[in-house]
């Protein structure tokens, strides 16, 4: 089943399609990887061209009129890298007929310079207990600003005025489930593409306005750049966890979300959020990948001029 007619199954979904010089953007398959089909090679990143047309997500290695040029990143262990075409047959046809999901996701920036991360709840089917920004897919008829504010609100309380932010697109990242062929075959396949929220409101102006959904969100924390970058350097892949950086203090506070969606101050072990992704066995709590590329985007726009870790 091509993933054309996989797409008539799911009218609300926004599919990914990839263009080629004046040919007409072709769905994408959801055994390709994105990344390396517009890189042409092996590489883990690539500059494109992005723009939302309809339920269209259209990305070209060239330039297009109309369109953003953006980094679009997989990680090195994407399991797409490595699937056999043994593999891929053997995947249940309405996976195959899938196509390439997109998504959204929004870091919230705040006045005084931190972002917020949230932990996905543990009943969760994809990725439950991991750190990310709130997020999800992007419906019919949205424009991506649109669903992130959507998804910001559904999932934190956060409505956002449009007096209250500004927005820049950071970058897209091609996110599969499960992340590693080592835990199994892929099920799900996204682009997802982060977005940069700066708001005019303090970190403790937008804690007081939190009222997280508990069934999508199990924990809340604000980040610093100091953090974020030492969480940017923890990289995935590789096992054990390393040394916890001197500079940096050994639990950072949270916001645990309660089953009736309270929140309650906590804290818990830095070293959680500098946890890597293991090559073998079960996945811990941890910062996802994907998210860690986000952070390292966003640090980029903020340059070298840091306050002290809090």
């Amino acid at each position: 089943m091509c993933c054309q007619q996989g797409a008539m199954a799911s009218a609300k979904r926004v599919l990914v399609y990839l263009a080629e010089g004046n040919r007409l953007p072709q769905c994408a398959r959801f055994v390709q990887s994105i990344t390396g089909a517009l890189s042409g090679c092996h590489a883990d990143q690539v500059e494109v061209s992005c723009s939302l047309e309809g339920q269209h997500f259209v990305l070209s290695a060239g330039e297009r009129e109309g369109a953003s040029r953006v980094l679009l990143r997989r990680a090195p262990f994407c399991p797409f890298k490595r699937l056999s075409a043994t593999e891929a047959a053997s995947l249940p046809s309405d996976v195959q007929a899938r196509g390439v999901d997109v998504g959204v996701a929004v870091l919230l920036q705040t006045a005084d310079r931190k972002t917020l991360l949230t932990r996905r709840a543990a009943p969760l089917t994809i990725f439950p207990n991991i750190w990310v920004p709130p997020g999800g897919h992007v419906e019919l008829g949205e424009k991506l600003l649109d669903a992130g504010l959507r998804e910001l609100g559904e999932e934190t309380g956060l409505w956002l005025g449009p007096d209250e932010f500004s927005c820049r697109l950071l970058g897209l990242w091609e996110s599969v489930y499960p992340p590693m062929l080592t835990r199994g075959l892929p099920q799900r396949h996204h682009i997802v593409t982060y977005l940069l929220l700066r708001s005019c409101r303090t970190h403790l102006q937008l804690q007081a306005r939190l009222r997280p959904e508990p069934q999508e969100v199990s924990g809340c924390v604000w980040l610093d750049a100091v953090l974020a970058r030492a969480i940017v350097a923890s990289v995935d892949g590789a096992d054990g966890l390393g040394q916890l950086p001197a500079h940096l203090p050994p639990t950072v506070r949270v916001w645990e979300v309660s089953s009736a969606g309270e929140l309650f101050r906590s804290t818990l072990s830095t070293a959680v959020l500098l946890s890597r992704a293991p090559a073998q066995g079960g996945d811990p709590e941890r910062v996802s990948t994907g998210t860690k590329f986000a952070l390292e985007l966003w640090l980029d726009t903020l340059g070298g001029d840091e306050p002290p870790a809090s």
